[in-house]
């Protein structure tokens, strides 16, 4: 589990660079350079929320400090570095996001291996790129669709963070179906993307 923790990150990032075609120079020694600072910061400052037992207090510190609010940062900055003209060229979220989410995968791997949970070494990378590829495929969607297909899009966004993160609280709680309904529901949007960027290469 510690190894798929560790590698599923860059693995993944080289799958979607081959199946969607991102352009790795693209923002790429940012989102690392970025992405590793922000991992030690959460490393040396610790938790913004101390989880207590299986109730809110548990899915707020899973939102902010393991499952969303890692893969929502990169999305923002991104944004920031786009906005101000700091990266130019094609946009491309999802790689930015990938990127940046590596060094906080190697950062948190070791800590979570002691912990030996299937949930943290196994869930929490593959809920990280359901939220990098999903929000980056919803980005997409808005930028070419219309007024009707913007506020569903938009809703997509926000929902699915919160689905992320209700999957690990879930599975954590031993509320198996429960975690696997909102999994799917985090996991769509990327396999959906994926399917896409599958079938447009071939």
């Amino acid at each position: 589990m510690s190894v798929f923790c560790l590698l599923w990150m860059p693995m993944f990032y080289l799958f979607w660079r081959s199946v969607a075609g991102s352009n790795a120079s693209v923002g790429g020694v940012w989102a690392l350079i970025l992405g590793s600072l922000a991992a030690g910061a959460h490393f040396f400052l610790g938790p913004l929320v101390e989880p207590g037992g299986f109730g809110l207090s548990r899915w707020i510190s899973a939102f902010l400090d393991i499952v969303a609010l890692p893969a929502l940062v990169p999305v923002l900055i991104y944004l920031f570095l786009v906005g101000l003209r700091i990266i130019t060229g094609t946009v491309d979220f999802a790689n930015f996001s990938l990127v940046w989410l590596i060094p906080c995968a190697i950062i948190r791997t070791p800590g979570w291996s002691a912990q030996n949970d299937p949930i943290l070494l196994v869930l929490v990378p593959v809920l990280w790129t359901s939220i990098a590829v999903g929000i980056s495929f919803f980005i997409g969607i808005i930028q070419k669709s219309r007024w009707f297909v913007v506020i569903p899009a938009s809703l997509g966004i926000l929902a699915m963070p919160l689905a992320a993160t209700s999957s690990y609280w879930a599975f954590f709680s031993q509320q198996s179906s429960l975690g696997y309904l909102f999994l799917f529901a985090a996991a769509a949007p990327m396999l959906l993307s994926m399917s896409l960027s599958y079938y447009d290469t071939i």
